[in-house]
């Protein structure tokens, strides 16, 4: 960990569906424009530790912070207690996610959906908002789509219109879950290509993947998942070429 403030800390997160502990007293700290990778078998954890930084899902205990501001909560005394539903939503302004399965309004043309959110939040006019999501359109190599609607896209394509709309404003954070898992296979490589070229820029990145390949190329740490708890982390060349737990080493062995 850097001397800089953390950019994302989950303290004691924990949560249950039901009987079924989905996380179980997970700590974690993501350094400012770093790139953290999370892998682990399915029902991990995973999802639900992303989902919890912008609060999508609330936790049962514990806490998340972004650049030092409680999530979701606010302190009460010895307490926490839940922000209104407007606070958490400008709060997620702050925070960039992009879904597995794009989520991008149909009825909207490319660089209105990017440009939605700036208008929508009061962060910039309609004339700033789409010089903006033309720009970003052209850094994820849309330019030329940008008056296309999403039924005319393929899957990367959208997938990269929802990297472009994540970024829209300007967030602290993105959050990726599984972005490449609902794509055909030969769509997979250009929207690794953005997420790497994203990471390049400095962004703090948190991304939820299978793919082991992009854990290796662009994360500054892997963080390995299993039974809703955080089993091993640290830098790629060492969970992914020279795991310490057995678990890891076995989930690797299927994998690799």
């Amino acid at each position: 960990m850097s001397a800089l403030a953390a950019a994302v800390e989950v303290r004691g997160a924990s949560k249950s569906f039901g009987a079924h502990k989905v996380l179980d007293d997970v700590d974690l700290t993501v350094c400012p424009g770093h790139v953290t990778v999370i892998i682990g078998p399915s029902g991990a954890g995973k999802s639900t530790l992303l989902r919890a930084v912008n609060h999508l899902e609330k936790l049962d205990a514990g806490h998340v912070s972004v650049n030092g501001v409680l999530i979701g909560v606010r302190q009460h005394g010895t307490r926490l207690k839940e922000l209104s539903e407007r606070a958490i939503l400008a709060q997620r302004a702050d925070i960039g996610f992009v879904f597995q399965d794009f989520n991008l309004f149909p009825h909207l043309t490319v660089v209105e959906n990017v440009a939605a959110a700036p208008v929508a939040t009061g962060r910039a006019t309609k004339a700033e908002a789409r010089a903006r999501a033309l720009e970003l359109l052209a850094s994820v190599g849309l330019a030329e789509k940008t008056d296309a609607y999403p039924s005319q896209l393929s899957g990367g394509q959208q997938q990269r219109v929802a990297i472009a709309r994540a970024l829209a404003l300007r967030p602290g954070v993105v959050l990726f879950d599984e972005p490449t898992s609902a794509l055909d296979p030969e769509l997979v490589g250009e929207v690794l290509a953005a997420m790497k070229d994203l990471a390049g820029t400095g962004t703090t990145l948190i991304v939820v993947t299978h793919e082991i390949g992009f854990a290796r190329e662009a994360a500054d740490r892997v963080v390995f998942m299993d039974g809703g708890r955080i089993v091993e982390e640290g830098p790629p060349d060492q969970v992914l070429d020279r795991p310490q737990h057995p678990r890891t080493r076995e989930f690797l062995s299927k994998v690799l």
